[in-house]
């Protein structure tokens, strides 16, 4: 039997994991003195009503050797083999952390996907695809790893302050974009956050997102596909659907909506759009 394990970074709690028949490693996130285990005793929900009362900026930190090493014991105990997939290696050490844990393991393979957040989910769910379908694990292994770079993940961002609290753009330009009412738009590009464009107000932010979507090879319906937002509703989120229809309408009857977590959540704070998808 082949196991998929995750991380939270996934933004897959604890319980939609027992849901998915996978399994998921928490990462510890520390805000104002306390830790947490992210998607065990922190909900995304939760986290986020912190976020915009901490008086410090959140961390996070990577899942260590012994953690990994642990894990994979448990799973692989019965004879099991396991995909284990991590966040972005250019954003955590949890992937070189989870490799070296692996070694002992002949039965273990470790997947960077270069992505987080709806990023990383979409190249999970492929993965849960092709376990279902029977493949062996090094096929699994071969076909996550070229598939991985098709993942386009784009958010649009309600605001700059977080940013600029961890410390990826200027304080002055941060309140320049205030000013403004500038709205970006970034990617996770090669596994790293990138700063793509930028628009005065929703409606053109709106624009331009569907536009950057539109210019990049086309969305492979066959393969999965996701929105998400970050804070505490749908609303933004809604609009944006609504208004990108003509993006979906021949491709899904439905789209499924995901809330951002700590990972990502973090630097974009709430009020985000993303979307996930493979290209063509």
């Amino acid at each position: 039997m082949i196991k998929v394990l995750v991380d939270s970074a996934s933004d897959i709690s604890l319980a939609e994991a027992k849901e998915l028949g996978i399994e998921m490693i928490p990462m510890e996130i520390f805000i104002d003195g306390e830790t947490y285990k992210d998607g065990v005793d922190l909900t995304s929900e939760e986290f986020f009503k912190k976020l915009v009362e901490c008086s410090d900026f959140p961390r996070t930190s990577q899942i260590n050797e012994y953690r990994w090493e642990e894990k994979f014991k448990e799973l692989t105990k019965n004879g099991d083999e396991v995909i284990a997939i991590t966040i972005s290696s250019k954003l955590s050490g949890c992937y070189s952390q989870a490799v070296l844990a692996s070694e002992s393991f002949p039965g273990v393979r470790v997947i960077d996907s270069l992505n987080a957040c709806i990023g990383e989910r979409i190249l999970i769910e492929y993965a849960i695809r092709l376990v279902n379908d029977g493949m062996i694990l090094d096929d699994i292994a071969t076909m996550l790893n070229d598939k991985k770079s098709k993942i386009k993940l784009l958010a649009l961002l309600d605001t700059l302050e977080y940013l600029k609290k961890g410390g990826r753009i200027s304080t002055a330009v941060a309140i320049a974009g205030t000013i403004f009412n500038i709205k970006p738009v970034i990617s996770l590009y090669d596994g790293t956050i990138k700063v793509e464009g930028k628009a005065r107000g929703s409606r053109k932010a709106n624009n331009l997102l569907t536009t950057m979507i539109k210019e990049s090879n086309g969305i492979d319906f066959s393969m999965p596909f996701t929105t998400g937002y970050s804070g505490f509703e749908t609303t933004l989120l809604d609009k944006y659907i609504e208004d990108s229809k003509e993006l979906w309408i021949n491709g899904t009857e439905s789209l499924s909506r995901h809330l951002i977590g700590s990972t990502i959540g973090t630097h974009i704070g709430p009020g985000g759009v993303a979307v996930a998808f493979f290209e063509k």
